[in-house]
């Protein structure tokens, strides 16, 4: 291969895959944090239940 070709692709190469990874990583973070706001909101309502199965009052979290 001739050189300039070689070039061409060590520039052309990041400029394509920048994007893709740059999406890729969007979506995996989202999804992450989805996973974890899920996660919490099941061990509000497990403790919630744990609380009303002990006669307990539940506490309200979204106040101000």
């Amino acid at each position: 291969m001739q050189w300039e070709f070689i070039v061409a692709l060590v520039i052309a190469i990041p400029i394509i895959l920048f994007p893709a990874a740059f999406v890729w990583y969007l979506n995996v973070g989202s999804i992450f944090s989805h996973a974890k706001e899920a996660v919490r909101k099941r061990k509000a309502i497990r403790e919630e239940k744990a609380g009303a199965a002990a006669g307990a009052q539940p506490v309200k979290t979204d106040a101000p």
